[in-house]
């Protein structure tokens, strides 16, 4: 089994868009600690292990032994991508990062079905070939 969390670690942050400063003061470290486990010279203990996979939002498992490539914005053999972590706004709004927007072709204007759960998160499904349809229905 290859241990990738180094480099896993260095795209979480980076697709995070954190500082070495930020994660350290999050997880309790110094940035030198920080850049270290990314570099692969040392490994964070179980128990930072745990404080920066619910930074990143990533399991464990993921975050230690996954290939790279499932951790970035780039598909993976199912065509799944990870676009980063964004901030939910004051108003309760969840900007989309561009990446996101111009890979799934999400245009102002566009409708999206909100889909829970509580075991797998949210997910938002863009309603193709639906808006024609509900503009109409919203007309009558």
């Amino acid at each position: 089994m290859a241990i990738m969390i180094s480099a896993n670690l260095r795209m979480l942050r980076s697709n995070s868009n954190y500082t070495l400063e930020e994660v350290a003061e999050i997880i309790g470290v110094s940035r030198q600690t920080i850049a270290k486990w990314e570099a692969g010279e040392t490994y964070p203990d179980i128990e930072n292990c745990v404080k920066l996979s619910a930074l990143y939002k990533v399991s464990l498992d993921a975050m230690v032994k996954e290939p790279i490539q499932l951790m970035t914005d780039e598909p993976n053999d199912k065509g799944q991508y990870m676009f980063g972590i964004v901030k939910v706004g004051d108003d309760g709004a969840i900007p989309l990062p561009e990446k996101a927007k111009q890979l799934m072709d999400i245009f102002p204007g566009d409708r999206m079905l909100l889909l829970g759960d509580n075991n797998q998160g949210i997910a938002i499904v863009k309603c193709d070939g639906i808006n024609d349809y509900i503009d109409m229905e919203e007309k009558r």
